[in-house]
Parts: structure tokens; sequence; C-alpha cells
């Protein structure tokens, strides 16, 4: 992906780390989601290390749902969608997207 860094932030530091980014993603449809369940969702990332940070990202509005995502092993993300509308949601076929920073 490649994210140019254009200078530096607040401290001075160059944003090296975001150019540095790694990326995944995967077809997801994770069905209906009852109220208080959660789906998880497993995406190769060549490079995740545990302690990375990741942005976690759908191609379809995620109706409430919170989404995260964690590295939960040498190169493995796992995005969880977590249900707590106060009832079933379905949000259909989708794309999952992460981008893995990795930590100073």
């Amino acid at each position: 992906m490649g994210i140019p860094s254009y200078g530096q932030n607040q401290n001075g530091n160059m944003l090296e780390q975001l150019s540095n980014a790694l990326e995944g993603s995967k077809a997801w449809d994770a069905g209906s989601i009852a109220d208080g369940d959660e789906e998880a969702l497993e995406i190769t990332v060549a490079g995740a290390a545990l302690g990375d940070f990741v942005l976690a990202s759908l191609s379809i509005d995620v109706a409430d749902l919170a989404l995260s995502g964690a590295v939960t092993a040498a190169d493995t993300v796992t995005l969880v969608l977590s249900n707590n509308t106060g009832a079933g949601v379905n949000l259909g076929a989708a794309t999952a997207y992460c981008l893995v920073l990795k930590k100073a």
C-alpha cells in the first residue's frame, strides 16, 4: 500500500510507522449475529506480530455493531463484530480490511 509520510507529527517525529503499514483483506459473510453475540474472522497478514496496532474496516455499513481487530498470533489478525444493539443483525456479504501498524 505504501502510505507516504509527508511530514512530522506534533512531537517532530517522522511518521515512518505509517509508511511501513501492513494490510490484509478477506471476504466475510458473518450471517445473523444475535444480540450479545460476536462473530470473528481471521486474516493472514505476513509480518504482523503480537503487540502491533490494528485498524479494521468493512466494505458495508456495520449497522451499529462494534468492529475491532487485534493481532492474535504471528501473521494472524482477528477481526470481531460484536452485537450489543438489543436485536439480531444480519449484515450480508462484505469484504473485511485491516491495516497493521508496527509497534515502535
